[in-house]
């Protein structure tokens, strides 16, 4: 985690620098704003990476004398062939439509559409023949 943190600040810490030298040398109030609050953003990210590489171990990426196989094992259960991501982002561009348009009915209909496709998501595994029996 300490490496994404340092990536995170120094991204901060260039947006800053950024600003800076975009608010003095074009004197523009929306680039410089939005330099200034990306790099907010990002450093919050940082800061949140920071914080928790300091409360677990370090991680094979974060040590000078790591081998290739330190890191070697399960990383975790992905989905072979899922459909609900393309449920998700159907939804989604519905809700965009409604948005685009501000059609408060199509609004809602996209948004009940992301919650009902996010849920199928989640719970795509503890449903039906995929289910794991216990």
């Amino acid at each position: 985690m300490k490496v994404e943190a340092l990536i995170f600040n120094i991204i901060a810490f260039f947006c800053i620098a950024a600003g800076v030298v975009y608010g003095v040398w074009a004197r523009e109030p929306i680039g410089t704003t939005a330099l200034i609050l990306s790099a907010g953003l990002t450093g919050m990210v940082g800061m949140f990476f920071w914080f928790v590489s300091r409360r677990i171990d370090a991680r094979p990426e974060d040590r000078k004398d790591a081998e290739m196989a330190d890191g070697a094992g399960e990383l975790g259960f992905f989905s072979p062939a899922s459909y609900w991501p393309l449920g998700i982002a159907l939804s989604v561009g519905l809700t965009a439509l409604g948005l685009s348009f501000f059609y408060y009915w199509l609004i809602a209909m996209g948004a009940v559409a992301v919650l009902l496709t996010v849920g199928g998501l989640l719970f795509e595994y503890y449903v039906g023949q995929n289910a794991t029996q216990s």
